[in-house]
């Protein structure tokens, strides 16, 4: 089961800082930016993943279980698990999202 791990860093958030707990952790780092609204529905993937938003609001889905996620909020993705991601906030949402080694 996915979790989410309130306030995990510190506003404004640095992508640096984010980066090298990420990689010191075995995961990648990667920007992605979504319009309002967008969804990213039903992903599975092969490795564990890490999300964290470094700006606006997305609602995370992982196995049925949901969650609203702020920024400097990370939320850990078990390899396997089904998940969606939707952009809730009413502009923009930068997030990092990191592949952990298989």
């Amino acid at each position: 089961m996915g979790q989410v791990t309130r306030h995990k860093f510190s506003q404004p958030l640095n992508r640096a800082v984010v980066q090298r707990d990420w990689r010191d952790r075995g995961y990648s780092c990667e920007l992605f930016v979504d319009p309002p609204g967008q969804q990213w529905n039903d992903f599975v993937h092969t490795t564990n993943e890490l999300v964290t938003v470094v700006e606006g609001v997305l609602e995370m889905t992982i196995e049925k279980k949901s969650w609203i996620v702020e920024p400097g909020d990370e939320v850990f993705i078990p390899k396997g698990a089904v998940h969606s991601v939707r952009n809730v906030h009413q502009s923009t949402t930068r997030w990092l999202y990191g592949y952990g080694s298989v």
